[in-house]
């Protein structure tokens, strides 16, 4: 009979960390989001328990100890699209807080998730006090920066950098973490667009005053575009570009395509695709410009399902020799 293993998610956004873990055999056993939309989206998909609200009010000592403990803590600190402040940014300091559930609970495993520019921002030095905190609790560190189209198998280039770290009593001694490797990207652009007519809104009509400017340069159906003032940037590579929170701010941010009915921007749904939610993950009815928020700010989740099920392997081998020699 399969151990159940038990997460518990912090910055749990609409849940992308939480469906990869749970697609890879893990139970999910409580969560924590602040953003009171997410909090919507997220139960409309899960019935685990939701802590709603500030991670920094919630007391640890009363929360249910778990096997695995994820974060995709705040990003802003270290994104080069915010302002580099790193620690000295009071957002930074939730990365000690988590540090706090880390002592009071001891989980097997510690899996964090951020922006790619983690690993430079100030010269490295801010990588460095991550590895060094969590090495001196006595677990052991690996990282990688992993794309989306590359590990994930969706047209999305998304870079984002991967922690994980396990407990030294529980794993041998000289245990490293081994990351997957890249697998061959087969799903297409157009595998994700929806075929048929959307609503009205999402599309530019022959009034919007970057029509003609869209008319000359967008042409291809199996391509994503970005309108930047007066021009138009294609993506080459036949992948989306990186889908961010600012979708949700309005104006053109939203990569736009063309089809058999127009050019239109893409919609909620092809965004958490391009995430790599499946249409069976529920969007509730809020604003579109929620939605794109949170489709921007979620993870890839098959690249959390694939990191997920490596450390369910490791875990269960790690038991099963245990197991092997207590028999012996």
């Amino acid at each position: 009979m399969t151990k159940t293993y038990t997460v518990g998610s912090l910055y749990a956004g609409v849940g992308g960390i939480c469906l990869g873990f749970e697609n890879a055999g893990f139970k999910l056993e409580w969560a924590n989001e602040f953003d009171k939309k997410a909090c919507i989206t997220y139960k409309n998909n899960f019935e685990h328990t939701l802590f709603e609200g500030d991670v920094m009010d919630l007391d640890v000592k009363k929360l249910q100890k778990i096997d695995i403990l994820t974060a995709g803590f705040p990003c802003q600190p270290f994104s080069l699209a915010g302002h580099r402040k790193g620690f000295n940014d009071s957002r930074g300091n939730h990365f000690f807080k988590i540090l706090d559930f880390i002592d009071e609970m001891r989980p097997k495993v510690v899996f964090l998730e951020n922006v790619k520019n983690l690993k430079s921002h100030d010269k490295g030095n801010t990588m460095k006090v991550i590895e060094r905190e969590i090495k001196k609790r006595n677990y052991t560190f690996d990282s990688a920066i992993l794309n989306t189209k590359d590990f994930g198998n969706i047209p999305h280039n998304r870079e984002r950098i991967f922690m994980i770290a396990f407990d030294k009593d529980f794993v041998k001694r000289g245990f490293k973490f081994h990351f997957p490797e890249k697998e061959q990207l087969t799903q297409k652009v157009t595998d994700l667009i929806i075929k048929e007519q959307v609503e009205k809104k999402f599309y530019y009509t022959e009034d919007k005053y970057m029509y003609p400017v869209l008319k000359e340069a967008i042409v291809r159906e199996d391509r994503i575009y970005q309108f930047r003032r007066h021009y138009v940037r294609e993506n080459k590579r036949k992948v989306c570009p990186t889908l961010t929170a600012n979708m949700g701010t309005g104006g053109h941010n939203v990569p736009i395509i063309t089809t058999d009915f127009g050019f239109r921007k893409l919609t909620p749904r092809e965004c958490f695709r391009f995430q790599g939610f499946p249409d069976s993950y529920k969007l509730p009815k809020i604003s579109n410009s929620n939605l794109y928020k949170q489709a921007g700010n979620s993870v890839s989740m098959p690249v959390i399902q694939r990191l997920a099920s490596e450390i369910f392997k490791c875990i269960q081998k790690i038991e099963n020799k245990k197991t092997k020699s207590q028999k012996v």
